[in-house]
């Protein structure tokens, strides 16, 4: 297939030479003044042997708007609101200290204050929203309604630091049966069992274990954190978008992917990518570990009807150098950080678009 001139293949060469991370999965325009033109599709293809990643900071998340205002199909969707939707998508950001900086969008301005906030909060392993209304955070005020009050009910954090992933079930003591291997049981015939691991009555702390793990055992395939437990689901005020993140390490370097399975291009994702970035930031800090790649993998990527102005109108402003994210070196426990603990250096970005949240 012969590539128009005004397009450019192109692959994800880090910084300084290293060796490219994958071949880009959209291609580039070579002119960002034709931002608004749409995607053809003879143009649009995925290297079989390469990652399916869309490369290159504030660009990449560009390119996630266009494909979606141009290739998006029409869905409905539990809020009544109506989206454009594609079902598969990645993005990769590299996080070395050489590398391009701190992935925080310079097209339109983010609340960096509620991005660092709800992370510790996640990490505290809270669902209170005081702790974030205390905090001047408001982005979860919309969930904490009238039935969820003030506690959203075991979400992130509750998962992320307590996770009591069992079903209590009932064990009839019938001499007939056979025998179930699950475990104690207590005087009522139910058992606390899940696997091979007695559950406290806090649960799994997910973030203790993996970082010990990847101290323990770096090549290890099972430094996961699941946020997506089906016993607690119908108990939460939002079941978790972003449902899974593994850690990676090579040659020294901590990277994460996650993977969101609901993903609000506009209003949720610069915070998703901020936020995970950071905590992968913090896990190598505290794990002695260089920052590698955060890589983000959409389920269901999404623009609702009500942002499409606004994205185009964010298509329009010019890209500005990323800033830097410092944190506190003295800071080697993940539950020792502070909001103090964060600085971010030549943040200049463009003004914040407004747009409703679908809730």
């Amino acid at each position: 297939m012969e590539q128009p001139a005004k397009w450019r293949r192109s692959c994800s060469h880090g910084p300084l030479g290293r060796a490219p991370h994958a071949c880009v999965a959209l291609q580039r325009r070579a002119s960002q003044s034709e931002a608004s033109t749409a995607f053809n599709s003879k143009t649009f293809f995925v290297f079989a042997n390469g990652i399916a990643a869309i490369i290159s900071s504030v660009r990449q998340y560009h390119d996630l708007l266009r494909l979606v205002l141009e290739r998006g199909q029409p869905r409905s969707d539990r809020t009544g609101t109506g989206t454009l939707s594609i079902f598969g998508a990645q993005a990769r950001f590299d996080l070395r200290p050489e590398g391009p900086g701190f992935p925080l969008l310079t097209t339109k301005k983010l609340h960096l204050r509620s991005i660092i906030y709800e992370l510790l909060w996640f990490l505290s392993g809270d669902s209170d929203t005081r702790y974030l209304r205390e905090n001047k955070v408001t982005i979860w005020n919309e969930w904490a309604d009238e039935k969820y009050e003030k506690d959203l009910g075991p979400v992130y954090g509750k998962q992320w630091r307590h996770w009591t992933g069992y079903s209590v079930r009932r064990v009839d003591h019938d001499a007939n049966q056979i025998p179930l291997n699950l475990g104690g049981i207590d005087e009522q015939g139910n058992t606390k069992r899940v696997g091979r691991r007695e559950l406290t009555d806090h649960g799994i702390d997910q973030i203790a274990t993996v970082i010990d793990e990847i101290r323990r055992n770096p090549d290890s395939r099972r430094l996961i954190v699941s946020a997506w437990n089906v016993v607690d689901i119908d108990k939460m005020a939002l079941p978790p978008c972003h449902a899974l993140f593994q850690f990676y390490v090579q040659d020294g370097d901590l990277s994460c992917q996650l993977y969101q399975r609901s993903a609000d291009l506009f209003l949720g994702v610069p915070f998703n990518i901020a936020s995970y970035s950071l905590l992968t930031l913090m896990v190598a800090q505290v794990c002695d570990l260089k920052p590698g790649d955060f890589v983000h993998t959409f389920g269901d990527l999404h623009l609702y009807r009500n942002h499409l102005e606004q994205s185009r109108e964010q298509l329009t402003r010019d890209y500005r150098p990323l800033p830097r994210m410092k944190l506190n070196p003295a800071v080697k426990n993940i539950d020792d950080f502070k909001f103090e603990d964060f600085e971010l250096v030549g943040y200049d970005p463009h003004p914040a678009i407004k747009a409703p949240i679908a809730v």
